[in-house]
This record gives C-alpha cells, structure tokens and sequence, in this order.
C-alpha cells in the first residue's frame, strides 16, 4: 500500500473517532459552527504543529527529517513545506492545523456579500491571505490561510473595530476566492476602464488629425460609453459632490471630492482623454469641436428611481481640457433647519429673522460651505399657499415646489440686476437671490428689503462681521444697511466621525485652552475619532455637518453699523452679546463628540 493512501486511511481513522465533524460549515451569519471537532489528541497550549503530525503519524520521523532539512534551506512554514512536499494534501494539512490550534474549518461559499467583503479592504486580504465570509452581532468570521499569523487578525480586529474569530480553508482554494470575490466587489469601473483603453487607439491617433466625425465615433464607442457612465454612477454610490476629470502631460486624472475633500480614484491612459471629454459633451449637448472655450452645460442622470442632475464646467487646460462636474442629487437634500447643525440659541435666532415680514438676511461663507441648503431650508420653512417666493440663481441646483425659480442668463441680458428690477414688480413676499456681485444688485436687494420684502442672499466673506464692511464696501449707505439688515450668518462644513468605527478617548482639558477651548473644570474631556473602516473609506471620517457663527443685528451692532466701525469691534459686541464665533462653534461639535480637533483646525482658524 503506498504511503499516500496509508495516510489518507490514517486520517480518515482519526477523524472518524472525532467526537463531531472534523469540518463544520459557517452557519446562517457565516460564522463557524458550534461544537467544532475536538478528540482526545488534541494537543496542550504550546504543543508544537510538528510534534503533533508526528504523534498522530501523519507523517513519519525520516519524512519528518526530510522537512527540517527542507525548512533550514527555504525558512519557510512547516505546513507549506508537509504539502509542497506531497506528504500531506492542502485538505490533510488543513485539517491538522484545525485539531492542533482548535480553530474551525470552513468550506469556502460560493460568494460573499459585497457588504462583507467591504469591510475588509482587498490590499489587506491579499497582504494577509485572509478573506471576510461572514459577520453578526459586532463579529467577524475571516477565513485564513495561516492560522498563526496573529497579526493578521489584530490588523483586521483594529480596522473594523470588531471581535474577530478565525476560521481554516484550503489555502489554494482560499487565495483563489480571495481575487475572485475581490474581482466581483468592484464597482466596474477597473473592467470598464480596461474595456476602453482596448478599444480606443494610441493617443497620437486622436491627436493628429482628428476630425469631428472620428472624434464622434470614438465618443461613441461602448467601453467609452460604458467607462462614463461608471464613472458617473461611482460618484454617486461614493456620495461625492463632484466630479474632477483633470488632463497631465501624460494622463488623465479621475478624482472625486467626497466630504469636502479631494480622493483619487483612477488615471486612465492619455488616449482616453479626447473620447472621455467628447463623450461627456455629447451627455451636455455641448460642442464636441470647441477646445479653446470654457463650455457649461447640464447632464440628467437616472439612477434606479432616482433623477440626479450633473452641472458641467469645462476649461481648457495646458495639456487638455479640464472638465468638472457639480452632482445635484435631489434626494439628498436636507431641508430641515433643525437637522442642519444650528445650536438651540442660533436656531432660534435664524427662525425669528427669518419670520419678519422685510428686511435682508445674509448667508456668508466660501463656495461649497453649505449655504444653497441653509437658504433652501429657509424657504422651505416658511413656505406656505399665502407667501409668493421667488428666487434668482445662477444656475438653479434644485427645483423647489410652489417656489417661482429664475436662472441668471448673462448672454440674453438676464443678469442679477436685471431680473431683480422685474421681481419688485412681481408682488413678492420673499425674495431669494442667489449671490450679490456687485454694487447693483447689492443696492436693488437692499431696497427690497427696505420696500416690505424678506431677502435672503449670500456673500463670500470669512466671518460674519466683515458682512458689514463688505456690504459698505459696495457702496450700500450706513444708513440704509442699519435699517435693512437683519441677520448674518457665517457657516462652513466640518467633517463628522464615522459611527461605525468611531472610538472615544480621553485628553487634558488643559491641552485644547490654546485652541480656543473654555476649560469647564472637569480635568478629562472624551474626546472621539474613528478608526478607519470601508464605510468610511478607511478616513475615520464620513458625513458633514455645518458650524455657524449668527450675528444678529442688535441696537448696538446697529449703531456700528452707523459710523462704520471696524469689523472686530463689531464682532467683540457680539461675543459680548452671547454670539458663538465658527471656532468655538466647531469645539462645541467637538466637546459632543461630532467631530475630531483636527477637523476643528482644519477648517476654522482664530
């Protein structure tokens, strides 16, 4: 009888005198079965792998010689060297290994849930050889290739924050499943991207002497078709607000800003650039033959039940043109003040401006802070079948119900002024206008709010006491802005910690006083962060919420107002007065738990 079928019947002997399966399959949460096989030879805490496939015979004391021999030249794993060898299948190894360390073994499933497997990035499956199969109640079952590497499993436990249990499979079919399920889980765009740079030419073909038809054809070509509506549908499922597309010497650059912030998702070749950019012309009803001008232009998405608008920039570049799409997804859009990130005073405070019956409110901040949503909020909140509400935008992001929304045309000669002349003859009650950029239309807004009109506007300034010096700045008299203006409000948007992986710890509160902190007296703050997980990209960060310094126009900020005060004098009355500056408005999310005191530096400054 040869050696090969003496051991399998030795195995099949032992595993047969196993007081349960040797093998027990994950459950219906993936995780390991109960009652995983256990006999009487099941070694003692610190037994060697060697010394027991030597005690139960597995292999013999010569073969034995023969590995350590084998193992002193390669330094490779004892397991490794028993199968490479033909001693022991990879399922007889695996098997051993089970009984030895008391770990399951699994057979692989078919296929995991793209849910699972995101918990797990693929570069750390492949880094370890470890594959996510199952998860329930903060538990993680990782099927493994080595049930030794300790290290594997406290990586895993630390980037999911949660209790992992181990489990066995047969190495090969394990690293197979591992770029299988990995393969699947992407979200296209890798196939996709791969299709069309098969499919398009070298980038001097289209390059040197492309006419309009070939630049058509190839816009038109499937893979590239299928490439841009990945990378459209990708931005969305990432919840990003754009979309850059940003040509190089020798590249182009696919990047998504998600959270206010910039991520790089691929770089297609260089030939790709022409049929990209075109393609995305086409979806605009753009000019696929114009390259020297800027172009703007709208795309219409459908995702499932779902319409999602894309508003397209492009300019041309150095090396191409850049192309940047704005995503305006209407379901996303919160328009519940209380939701937005208001502290109780200052929501109060906004809800009474925002009832009077005139009078001018003014939303400040840098572009992307949030202040189409805190202005649509406004409307929404006083929306009702008795108040006639327009509103003039450049463009229009989101249609609003019973709401009469204009969009600024320059080259028709429907510019902000123009078109807010026509509203003061249009019987308003509210009016909403979507920048003041100049002296004009700064001058008819504030005469509307004089004229019994409630105005709601924005400016771009870095707080809300330089509202007023700007406002002066354009010429609006003291006396007319004292009388007009009721509210300012400065915003930006600060990143919150992950809820998935988010974890507390505790600092001095001595060491947050420089940062603007007023020590409470308490010693220990707990403070939180977020450990990094698929949810969140593996930043600790996801979501926004917005910070906010009011400045209510008081008698005393009025009478500032009046002889043109300093902006800091302005603001040092209203600190005075209870107002919360955008800093210590950040440290409040970040004393609650909503954010980390990098995000509060990142974004705010004193």
């Amino acid at each position: 009888m040869s050696l090969k079928r003496a051991i399998d019947r030795e195995w099949a002997r032992k595993a047969s005198a196993a007081s349960a399966p040797v093998s027990s399959p994950a459950n219906g949460n993936g995780h390991a079965a109960d009652g995983a096989a256990t006999t009487e030879s099941q070694t003692q805490v610190g037994r060697r792998l060697s010394d027991f496939i030597l005690a139960e015979g597995l292999i013999s004391p010569d073969q034995f010689t023969l590995v350590l021999a084998e193992q002193k030249k390669t330094n490779d794993k004892l397991a490794n060297i028993v199968v490479r060898l033909g001693l022991l299948s990879e399922e007889q190894m695996m098997h051993a290994q089970s009984l030895h360390y008391r770990i399951p073994s699994v057979k692989f499933p078919e296929s995991v849930p793209a849910e699972i497997l995101r918990l797990v990035p693929g570069a750390i499956a492949r880094k370890h050889e470890v594959l996510p199969i199952g998860r329930s109640a903060g538990a993680l079952t990782l099927a493994m290739v080595d049930p030794t590497n300790l290290s594997a499993v406290d990586d895993v436990a630390f980037r999911t924050g949660m209790r992992v249990f181990p489990v066995l499979c047969v190495p090969s079919l394990l690293r197979a499943a591992i770029e299988t399920s990995y393969d699947h889980a992407r979200t296209g765009l890798a196939s996709a991207l791969s299709d069309a740079e098969a499919e398009v030419g070298s980038a001097d073909d289209l390059r040197e002497g492309m006419n309009l038809n070939e630049l058509r054809a190839s816009a038109d070509q499937v893979p590239v078709v299928r490439l841009v509506n990945m990378i459209l549908l990708e931005g969305i499922q990432r919840g990003a607000s754009d979309i850059h597309l940003e040509p190089d010497e020798k590249t182009l650059h696919v990047r998504y800003r998600v959270d206010g912030m910039l991520q790089d998702v691929m770089t297609p070749a260089k030939k790709l650039e022409p049929a990209i950019v075109s393609r995305l012309k086409i979806m605009a009803n753009l000019d696929i033959a114009e390259r020297r001008l800027p172009q703007d232009g709208r795309i219409k998405f459908r995702d499932v039940s779902r319409e999602i608008d894309f508003r397209v920039s492009i300019i041309p570049a150095l090396f191409g043109e850049s192309v940047v799409l704005r995503i305006l997804d209407k379901s996303a859009l919160q328009l519940d003040l209380a939701r937005l990130g208001f502290d109780p005073r200052g929501l109060e405070q906004f809800q009474k401006a925002i009832k009077s019956p005139h009078g001018m409110i003014v939303v400040t901040g840098p572009t992307g802070s949030g202040k189409t949503t805190t202005l649509y909020s406004a409307l929404a909140a006083v929306n009702s079948p008795d108040i006639h509400i327009l509103t003039l935008e450049d463009p229009v992001e989101y249609n609003l119900p019973r709401v009469n929304q204009v969009q600024v045309n320059d080259e028709i000669g429907l510019t902000f002024a123009t078109a807010l002349r026509s509203f003061l003859r249009h019987d308003p009650d509210v009016i909403l206008v979507g920048e003041m950029r100049d002296q004009e239309t700064a001058s008819i807004a504030n005469r509307a709010a004089l004229t019994g009109h409630l105005v709601l506007t924005t400016l771009h300034t870095n707080d809300a006491a330089s509202t007023v010096a700007r406002l002066l700045d354009m010429a609006i008299p003291p006396f007319l802005l004292a009388s007009s203006l009721r509210l300012v409000v400065a915003q930006r948007l600060i990143r919150k910690v992950c809820d998935e992986c988010k974890r507390s710890y505790e600092v001095d509160e001595a060491t947050l006083v420089d940062y603007g902190y007023v020590s409470r007296g308490v010693g220990k703050v707990t403070l939180y962060k977020g450990r990094g997980c698929a949810a969140c990209t593996h930043t600790g960060l996801k979501g926004r919420v917005a910070i906010y310094e009011i400045l209510p126009i008081t008698r005393e900020i009025r009478d500032c107002v009046l002889r043109n005060a300093p902006p800091t004098e302005i603001c040092q009355i209203a600190r005075d007065q209870g107002m919360l500056t955008l800093r210590e408005s950040a440290l409040e999310k970040l004393s609650t738990g909503v954010t980390t005191l990098q995000e509060v530096l990142r974004v705010t400054s004193e």
